[in-house]
């Protein structure tokens, strides 16, 4: 008789897969090829890394194992190096490594968060936040972007809205994903005076802000320099270098110095009880932030030129386009996409190509598609060749 075992209420998820998967999982086995215009891994998309790029892993120190719960100062330093060179002042000594952004939002979950406690998250946003938070045993709740003046903006009313006496947290995501916007300056100012009235942090997840695709509107503003409200910044090489497979990240604590203090002491104990990120790495990471424009001009260039494409696109066919400020996504609407899923269903069955509904992201309604600009630039032209093929056709 098999053993009847208890597991946590923590993962209790739903497993069953939708049916954007399943078709995707079958057209897969079946060897079928098709247009992924939802790639998001660098290392897929065919971009050049500097071909000396694994010599610095060859560093003899790799072979000492001499740990540091914030990880290595070099390290550190290396990450302070890359904000002097945005104008931004940071303290190595507020700076804590982890092996990705996801393990810096659990660190931080568990230094701010009790059980039943809540964090505030945007929508749209990106998806994973739901099963970080749910498996710190904390909740979360929505504030609003709204679309006015040709960008993304934080709907200040709603993030007030949404808040009571368990809330703990506001997260950003500068620029988000997938709108690309970045938080502006009367932004910050708002959501400070909020933090400050109801003694909340600010959570800044900022892996996409190198990749500026509208030079044209004000400088972004990074929050690794907001002293206003205790503020903690995400960021790593995943996205920075185009390095997911290296495993490194970083979190920048910022505010007023008390409590700055009392939060490093407390995530360095965190740290220290996993020591999850590998010397190679930290001991690279100065050289790899050294080289880090040619990988980064080349992401960039490669999103500028899809950026474009799908504007045409969706110019061409009198669809709905929000432009990205930032970022490697963009986002297009259109009443005839309201039924999401079966529409974004006939482009894979019928014109073998996959894009993201709207839903994924948590949008306020139907009728949003979400791509990639990663993909080599002939490969998304096609797929939106393919995509135009079924506008017509169902028009």
């Amino acid at each position: 008789m098999t053993p009847h075992y208890t597991f946590s209420d923590r993962t209790n998820w739903e497993f069953n897969s939708n049916q954007l998967s399943i078709e995707l999982e079958k057209m897969r086995l079946s060897g079928q090829e098709y247009f992924d215009l939802t790639q998001s891994n660098p290392t897929n998309c065919g971009f050049h890394y500097p071909q000396d790029l694994l010599s610095a892993l060859s560093n003899s120190d790799n072979l000492t194992y001499s740990p540091d719960s914030k990880g290595l100062l070099a390290a550190r330093q290396a990450i302070v190096r890359y904000y002097q060179e945005q104008g931004i002042s940071v303290d190595p000594e507020s700076i804590i490594l982890t092996a990705s952004t996801s393990e810096g939002y659990t660190y931080l979950f568990r230094l701010l968060l009790n059980p039943g406690d809540k964090v505030l998250v945007a929508r749209p946003s990106y998806p994973l936040f739901s099963y970080l938070i749910e498996l710190c045993d904390a909740h979360y709740d929505g504030y609003t972007l709204v679309y006015e003046n040709n960008r993304w903006q934080i709907d200040i009313d709603s993030l007030e809205a949404a808040i009571d006496p368990s809330v703990k947290a506001v997260i950003f995501v500068n620029p988000n994903n997938p709108t690309g916007s970045y938080v502006s300056r009367d932004e910050l100012d708002a959501v400070n005076q909020v933090c400050r009235r109801h003694n909340l942090a600010i959570i800044s997840d900022e892996v996409f802000f190198d990749y500026r695709l509208d030079k044209h509107g004000p400088a972004p503003v990074s929050l690794a320099q907001n002293a206003q409200v205790l503020t903690f910044t995400l960021n790593g090489i995943s996205k920075s270098l185009g390095l997911p497979q290296m495993k490194l990240s970083w979190i920048v604590c910022n505010g007023p110095r008390d409590l700055v203090d009392e939060s490093v002491k407390r995530l360095e104990m965190i740290a220290d009880s996993f020591l999850s990120v590998n010397t190679p790495v930290q001991n690279a990471l100065a050289a790899w932030l050294n080289a880090r424009q040619d990988i980064q001009q080349e992401i960039l260039r490669r999103a500028a030129d899809n950026h474009e494409l799908i504007k045409d696109f969706a110019n061409r066919h009198g669809l709905s386009f929000y432009s990205s400020s930032a970022g490697w996504y963009a986002v297009i609407y259109s009443p005839q996409f309201r039924d999401e899923e079966q529409w974004v269903l006939k482009a894979l069955s019928l014109k073998r190509v996959l894009v993201h509904p709207g839903y994924f992201y948590d949008f306020p309604n139907e009728g949003f598609l979400v791509v990639s600009l990663l993909p080599q630039s002939s490969l998304f032209n096609q797929g939106l060749k393919a995509l135009s093929e079924l506008i017509g056709e169902a028009r």
